[in-house]
């Protein structure tokens, strides 16, 4: 999910963890924590001189098991040798600092796997991308009541029992949402599946994930051997249905058999893409799992990406949104979510 919701569930293990021992500095450590695995975009750009494989490397071995429980060991010792010293010699142990920073890691790519974009969370054993879809990466209503809990009891002494309640405040009242996400996507694939058969669309498969920022607005995608369909729906939408499918073409103006880059990029959207050629060396990369900002015009994907050709490889162009602003597109979804 986005850094910031990162940031409070990291602070909150560091608190479980450590609060009563060390107080707020507890949640600055977890904090940090929950922080790392999304500095693989730094360490991405550090290692490849290729844009594209530079992307692919985010939510991989840095979003691991693996990588929790190793980096866990080795910044919990590192920050046990410095912590431990002077005043607060012997005021935690070796094990509190392993705990704390193995939570605050292995929570984020777990927080991370609910959303669409796919998490290697079994690298490097294997690169199957894991994603669950029932939320958006971005949820206000998941992170602003968590947040405000995290706040609220660093006004609190460390062994306060107000201090404690909300911790379990804030981490309750994100689980049941969360909780009620997968009720809604469980729901909302049923609806995906009944509005399909009533337009005679008989799809090999589908998916169905939530628009930005909230979890009432949803996209679905399904695909048929020669094309996609695509639509939307807003729990407040009059019919209980997605209406007014719009057909995407299986474009393949690059094909995976000509360029492994492709094929990388295929594997990234689980399939589910097109490719425009646009000029003389130049290529529109659609990732359909994302929502069309118009869904009359297949060409724009949220999440879009202009390749080109570099020596016998393809890279990328730096991501450019397409629309103008976040106060646009915020407009344009509370049009939508609130139903037609």
């Amino acid at each position: 999910m986005d850094s910031l919701t990162q940031i409070v569930l990291g602070a909150a293990c560091g608190e479980a963890v450590l609060g009563k021992k060390i107080g707020n500095k507890a949640l600055l450590f977890g904090a940090i924590g929950g922080t790392i695995p999304d500095l693989d975009v730094l360490v991405g750009s550090w290692l490849y001189g290729n844009e594209i494989d530079a992307m692919l490397f985010h939510r991989g071995f840095m979003h691991s098991i693996l990588f929790s429980i190793l980096a866990a060991i080795i910044l919990g010792w590192l920050t046990y040798k410095l912590y431990n010293s002077g005043k607060r010699r012997n005021s935690t142990t070796l094990k509190d600092w392993i705990s704390l920073f193995f939570w605050s890691l292995f929570t984020h790519p777990i927080l991370d796997c609910f959303t669409p974009y796919g998490t290697q969370l079994f690298a490097p054993f294997s690169n199957y991308r894991v994603a669950l879809n029932n939320i958006a990466v971005a949820d206000p209503a998941y992170t602003f009541p968590f947040l405000v809990c995290m706040i609220a009891l660093m006004f609190f002494k460390r062994t306060s029992l107000k201090r404690r309640f909300l911790l379990k405040t804030g981490i309750g009242i994100s689980s049941v949402y969360m909780l009620f996400t997968f009720g809604n996507k469980l729901y909302i694939d049923s609806v995906f599946r009944k509005s399909l058969k009533e337009s005679y669309i008989s799809a090999t498969r589908f998916s169905t994930q939530p628009a930005i920022f909230n979890n009432i607005l949803w996209y679905g995608i399904a695909e048929t051997e020669s094309s996609y369909y695509v639509s939307d729906y807003s729990l407040m939408d009059t019919k209980n249905s997605f209406l007014d499918f719009k057909k995407v073409p299986k474009q393949r103006d690059l094909k995976p058999s000509d360029y492994k880059d492709i094929k990388d990029l295929a594997w990234f959207s689980n399939q589910y893409y097109s490719v425009y050629k646009l000029g003389e060396n130049e290529f529109e990369y659609n990732d359909l799992r994302y929502p069309l900002l118009d869904l009359d015009n297949p060409n724009t994907s949220v999440f879009s990406l202009r390749l080109y050709e570099d020596g016998n490889r393809l890279n990328m162009k730096p991501f450019k949104p397409k629309f103008e602003s976040l106060g646009d597109i915020i407009n344009t979804l509370w049009i939508r979510i609130k139903g037609i």
